[in-house]
């Protein structure tokens, strides 16, 4: 390596650092349109190569303009983590450190330090101490991984190897999914050969909490192996699943349950919100993410496995280049569908050791305190109805009596950029959604966004 390259390193940091104070310390952050940042980019394939540090300032200069704001204390358009600085240095050491988490001969601490941030999440999330984790690139690929491991074993239970034999010919599989399951899920079902429009729908209350009869009922007219998926913050309204109800009945019947636990699992964290996932801990695999409620930087998500031998089977990777692991010790590709891959687990065991399993309790009560607040004082305004009371970090509004309306007021606030806010379609109604996840959101900035809404609708109406 030159000097310049080593340069350009450090003109990263600056950059990275003071984009990030800026950020926080500003009023609005408004963005360039797609369309801007393609002009800006745009050109012909260079020919020759040129300096490092020169090439990271360019990226820097043209890129700016156009970067959302997700890391702010106002941003509330997805569920969406502040990619805590913390975080984002161990993030930053796991690029330079360029360790490939395949095995413990390749990264002996990537691999260690994987080993032991399971155990932590296992401990905070209050799942089986015995249970598999693998660090995945977010909650999409880890409902898949979770539901390879399920098509895994309960084909295994009828009799059929489908790592071996594949799906031709193999018993079918009932899949019941609630009928407010989140997007990711599907493209699960499609990735292993299961069908996103293959599923059996289970009716779902005013809140999008499946109905434990409903389950019930769908689990005693399915015949053969059976999948059921169920969900921990539904991604509008923030409920969970009756996980206490439906657990003994899906294992009763001999059912795998799924629960695709993006950000709702973390509530299992907070005493005054552990009730709503009671009984989470039954089922037979979770899906959950970092890089929302724990605040990694992207990619950061978890697979947890109660089975970890299926886990194993369904993911595994095997060829005679690739060290065996050592005893009965923790082999880090055994649990994601990658072999080459970043090492996750740094930002990860960074961002617990920050936290702390009082600081992510902490963060969650204050993120579903900041909703309840925005939502009572922008309902407050006539012409504004709240959809349901939040009960966890997610609420919706309408605005006036029509979709025009709502879609107005969030472009309004989307352009004065005081905060960042989107919308959804909610029973066949437009809302706006907003979504309380940054850790640098306090009561005050919720505030603010919150008076930044009442203008945008005083504008539209």
């Amino acid at each position: 390596m030159t000097d310049h390259d080593f340069a350009a390193m450090s003109r990263a940091a600056e950059a990275a650092l003071a984009y990030r104070q800026d950020v926080a310390a500003a009023e609005r952050t408004p963005v360039a349109s797609y369309a801007a940042m393609l002009d800006a980019f745009a050109g012909p394939l260079p020919e020759t190569g040129g300096d490092g540090e020169a090439i990271i300032a360019e990226l820097v200069a043209r890129a700016t303009p156009g970067i959302r704001a997700s890391t702010g204390a106002r941003f509330f358009g997805w569920v969406i983590g502040q990619s805590h600085p913390t975080g984002v240095a161990a993030d930053w050491l796991t690029s330079a450190w360029g360790q490939n988490a395949a095995n413990l001969s390749a990264a002996p601490a990537a691999s260690a330090i994987e080993a032991v941030a399971a155990g932590w999440l296992l401990d905070l999330l209050g799942l089986p101490k015995d249970a598999s984790v693998g660090f995945v690139t977010g909650a999409t690929v880890a409902n898949f991984v979770c539901l390879a491991a399920a098509r895994s074993e309960v084909l295994r239970r009828a009799g059929w190897d489908v790592e071996a034999d594949g799906m031709f010919g193999a018993p079918p599989i009932t899949v019941l999914i609630g009928a407010d399951a989140h997007a990711t899920v599907f493209s699960g079902l499609k990735y292993l050969g299961l069908g996103a429009s293959r599923v059996k729908t289970v009716a779902t209350d005013d809140a999008g909490r499946m109905l434990p009869t409903a389950f019930s009922a769908a689990l005693g007219a399915a015949d053969g192996p059976v999948i059921a998926i169920a969900q921990a913050g539904q991604i509008n309204t923030g409920a969970s699943d009756p996980f206490a109800e439906i657990a003994p009945m899906a294992c009763e019947a001999d059912a795998w349950l799924h629960v695709d636990g993006a950000f709702g699992l973390w509530a299992q964290v907070c005493p005054s919100r552990a009730h709503l996932t009671r009984g989470v801990e039954l089922a037979d695999s979770w899906a959950t993410d970092g890089h929302k409620w724990l605040q990694t930087p992207y990619d950061s998500g978890f697979a947890i496995v109660r089975d970890a031998e299926a886990h194993r089977r369904a993911m595994a990777i095997s060829a005679s280049y690739l060290p065996p692991a050592e005893g009965a010790e923790r082999d880090p590709s055994a649990y994601v569908p990658e072999l080459s891959r970043r090492a996750r687990g740094f930002p990860a065991w960074a961002m617990i050791r920050q936290l702390g399993r009082a600081g992510i309790a902490e963060m969650v009560e204050r993120h579903c305190l900041v909703a309840t607040d925005m939502a009572t004082r922008i309902v407050a305004e006539p012409g504004v109805r709240l959809i349901m009371v939040p009960e966890l970090n997610q609420f919706m509004l309408r605005f006036g009596d029509s979709d025009d309306a709502t879609r107005a007021t969030i472009a309004r606030v989307q352009e004065d950029a005081v905060a960042y806010i989107g919308g959804a379609e909610w029973r066949g109604e437009w809302v706006m959604r907003v979504s309380v996840t940054s850790g640098a959101t306090t009561i005050g900035e919720g505030r603010i966004a919150a008076e930044a809404v009442i203008a945008a609708w005083r504008a539209v109406s």
